[in-house]
């Protein structure tokens, strides 16, 4: 377990103030001026070193991905975006980082923006976040009046200028091109890439997106050092990260952890157990709803890392931890799940518009008990021709629950749906659900 000396979030539950004095006596802006006069190479050498991966979800090296921001300024000027979109189902740690530690966020932005040599910097956060967005402006006043950012900054001899940009509640504005889209005040749909936003982004110029975890982490890593920070955890997997814990459990947190901490180790210290006791325990979706789930008997053992997420055919992506247990319709759930997809696809790409669709409608057919055998195998072949065929990564993040709901549940699916195949004919459900559906959804 973390040793509370080594937790980054020291205010992760509000039990001191979110204000710049409580934030300093935490030990935030504390010699952050030294830090930036040890110049860009050195920030970016030793975030490289720490081995940060981005906090969230698709956990690309940090100091790699500042490191493409060109090295000199052109006639273009460089931008960093902050990306506190965080639509995820199962997570809200960067909501609690806003709202309890806006300071860390506001010092990581001095930093990174000036490893970048970014002048601007934008926190696009999602329109939901309202209150948590009128805490964060609060916290950048403050920096402003206390000379941290804005012109000549801690007198460094760099200016930064920090804005909050609110979303409008589209989940796919998490994804980073998408969200560049609906900055710039269009229509949020994913870009393709190449050429990718260190180059060309924010108005076509070179731009850095990081996930709010990612960059409110980096002040402490610098101060602490790179080799406190890869101590932790384990190789490529290295440093704390907040571990957002849902579903059927007794005490549902957000948890501050070593990185490749036992799962169930996780759920049954700090999230009081399952309901009804481990045993009672159906699966887990270990990092946010796009991800597979896993079943029981991989939950007992599995550590909660990236590479032993892959290792087991999901992923950590955010780590918002889902608990379902026995007492849940597991197919139900995963319907659930399809039509929030079905409903958050942005349209742009054929395979993702028209199959998440087609997803949904069989799930509630099969979780009704009205499909036919066939259709498993069928619904796993659309999954794997929306997997891979789109422009961003939407079209993975739909499919792969329902590729981890036929893996590990399908005798359940096949169990629950057979059928007498001359009743079934005559009764000519699968028009009649998808009717009803039909109805249902334009109700």
């Amino acid at each position: 377990m973390l040793k509370d000396e080594d937790r980054i979030f020291q205010n992760l539950y509000n039990d001191s103030g979110a204000d710049i004095e409580s934030a300093k006596l935490r030990n935030d802006w504390s010699g952050t001026k030294e830090i930036l006069e040890k110049g860009r190479e050195w920030i970016i050498n030793e975030v490289k070193s720490s081995e940060l991966r981005g906090r969230g979800g698709a956990g690309f090296p940090t100091g790699l991905k500042w490191s493409f921001a060109p090295k000199e300024v052109g006639s273009r000027p460089h931008y960093l975006v902050i990306n506190a979109d965080e639509s995820e189902p199962g997570t809200c740690k960067d909501r609690d980082i806003i709202r309890f530690e806006p300071h860390k966020l506001i010092e990581g932005c001095l930093i990174a923006s000036y490893a970048v040599n970014a002048h601007k910097c934008y926190i696009y956060i999602r329109g939901e976040y309202f209150n948590e967005g009128q805490k964060l402006q609060t916290a950048i006043d403050e920096a402003y009046k206390n000379n941290l950012i804005g012109k000549n900054a801690l007198n460094s001899g760099w200016d930064l200028d920090i804005y909050i940009h609110y979303g409008a509640g589209a989940y796919i504005c998490g994804e980073e091109t998408a969200l560049l889209e609906s900055l710039e005040g269009k229509k949020g749909q994913p870009r393709l890439k190449p050429p990718f936003p260190a180059l060309i982004g924010l108005y076509g110029c070179p731009t850095i997106i990081n996930n709010v975890e990612t960059v409110a982490a980096v002040p402490t890593i610098l101060r602490r050092g790179a080799k406190w920070f890869s101590s932790l955890g384990r190789p490529k997997n290295t440093g704390t990260k907040i571990y957002c814990i849902s579903g059927n459990v007794n005490n549902p947190c957000n948890v501050e952890e070593e990185m490749g901490i036992p799962l169930k180790e996780l759920i049954e210290t700090h999230a009081g157990g399952v309901v009804g006791g481990w045993e009672n325990l159906k699966a887990v979706i270990p990092g946010g709803s796009s991800m597979p789930m896993l079943p029981k008997e991989i939950c007992d053992n599995m550590k909660m890392d990236f590479d032993a997420c892959v290792e087991h055919n999901t992923g950590l992506g955010t780590a918002g931890i889902v608990v379902i247990n026995k007492d849940q319709d597991i197919i139900k759930c995963m319907a659930r799940i399809a039509r929030f997809y079905k409903h958050e696809s942005c349209g742009q790409c054929t395979p993702c518009r028209e199959g998440s669709g087609w997803m949904w409608r069989m799930l509630e057919r099969m979780a009704a008990g009205e499909a036919t055998p066939e259709e498993v195998d069928m619904l796993f072949d659309v999954t794997k021709q929306i997997e891979g065929h789109t422009i961003c990564a939407f079209g993975e993040g739909s499919s792969w629950p329902v590729q981890g709901l036929i893996r590990h549940f399908k005798d359940e699916i096949l169990e629950r749906n057979k059928f007498d195949p001359v009743v079934k004919k005559k009764k000519n459900i699968p028009y009649l659900v998808d009717q009803h559906l039909l109805e249902k959804e334009n109700a």
